[in-house]
């Protein structure tokens, strides 16, 4: 927030000069990109290798995730199409593409342009030095952290991998605010307050969509549960409160298996599957969030998106969602790819930077609602009596 008022005054006194500020969420957003492939790798790789999941209860769940997941990403993009959050900007966006030899590049256009798009990328590009010491100093100093960490199987190998990765980025999210400020000073600079009535429109937009997928949870709890939905709510309070003060529903992920069995009275298998298992691939409000931010910023540049290319939203949305429970800002590391299926710039979720730090309170909380659902649903129709 502090960086949203910075950038904001700070557009206003440079003016047409802030321009030159978007060089930093340029940055990071390369960044963000570089780390989404292989991040999404890891991740997918270490939840299918270390979850347990058994019998037809794991069919039963799998179905169960699948579907709250499509529908989701149906009303995320039934929402954007229906309200049209980006036709409230007159944005006009930048010039990103350049012919080569219209102009020499500066030292920092030099610089901006070797950070590295893809961490393998370099790798294959002599002439790209630069991007591959940045991947290497990164990566050798994350590396001394486990160092000494004994690799007797696949898993401790992946395991590592992932925890690298997570380091890297934790250091890159601790810079977003940076680029939130950069950002919105170029905005307001270059083209006032304007594409920000966008935002506000998107962002009701999203909390309008967000409570249409609460309203399907409560429903197939009310009618294929024994669990009822006000019951519920009363009982997961803490870990709703705890997922919108966190965002992250890896860390509310004990409070939540903890609400499930004492204060719903789940039994312990539908509790652990639902919270423990599905919470690694239940990411509904992220799935969510990434489909309409493709379909917002389409909107704002006035490209459409055809019926095909929402449907590979959709497709890669639910990929992209898997395994994301234990990455933070997951939905911005992710939406990195889901904009690249369909050639979406992703130049423009800077923009989206400016209201990503309270969107994903909102759909964590989402998340952590799907992994109860799934659990109530789980349970069935009839209470566990106890033994007496």
């Amino acid at each position: 927030m502090l960086a949203l008022v910075a950038g904001a005054i700070t557009g206003l006194v440079l003016g047409k000069q802030a321009l030159i500020m978007e060089i930093p969420s340029k940055v990071i957003l390369q960044l963000l990109g570089a780390l989404a492939p292989p991040l999404i790798l890891v991740a997918v790789t270490h939840v299918l290798m270390t979850t347990e999941i058994r019998g037809k209860m794991a069919l039963r769940l799998a179905g169960l995730l699948l579907l709250n997941t499509t529908v989701a990403i149906i009303v995320g993009l039934t929402v954007a199409n229906l309200v049209k959050p980006g036709g409230h900007s007159d944005f006009k966006p930048p010039e990103t593409v350049k012919k080569s030899g219209e102009h020499h590049l500066s030292p920092v256009e030099l610089l901006v342009q070797n950070v590295p798009k893809s961490i393998l990328g370099p790798l294959g590009d002599h002439q790209n030095i630069i991007g591959i010491i940045i991947i290497a100093v990164a990566f050798g100093i994350a590396l001394r952290g486990v160092k000494q960490r004994p690799l007797n199987t696949v898993q401790d190998l992946v395991e590592m991998t992932y925890t690298v990765l997570l380091t890297v980025l934790h250091w890159i999210i601790h810079l977003v605010p940076i680029g939130v400020f950069a950002i919105v000073a170029k905005v307001v600079g270059t083209e006032g307050f304007g594409p920000f009535k966008a935002m506000g429109a998107f962002i009701l937009a999203v909390i309008l969509a967000l409570i249409l997928q609460a309203t399907w949870y409560l429903l197939r709890i009310r009618f294929f549960s024994w669990v009822r939905p006000l019951d519920m709510l009363r009982g997961m309070r803490d870990a709703l409160v705890m997922a919108f003060s966190t965002s992250s529903s890896t860390v509310t992920m004990p409070v939540t298996y903890a609400c499930l069995r004492e204060k719903v009275g789940l039994r312990e298998e539908s509790a652990s599957m639902g919270a423990l298992v599905g919470a690694n691939f239940n990411n509904d409000g992220t799935a969510l969030y990434e489909a309409m931010a493709a379909l917002f910023v389409a909107q704002m540049i006035g490209q459409d998106l055809t019926l095909t290319q929402q449907l590979l939203v959709v497709f890669t949305s639910i990929i992209a969602s898997v395994g994301a429970a234990g990455i933070p800002e997951a939905g911005l590391v992710t939406m990195t790819l889901v904009f690249t299926a369909v050639q979406l710039p992703v130049e423009y979720i800077g923009l989206l930077l400016t209201v990503d730090w309270f969107l994903d309170r909102c759909r964590t909380t989402i998340n952590v609602m799907g992994d109860v659902n799934v659990s109530c649903l789980l349970d069935g129709r009839t209470r566990e009596q106890p033994v007496t």
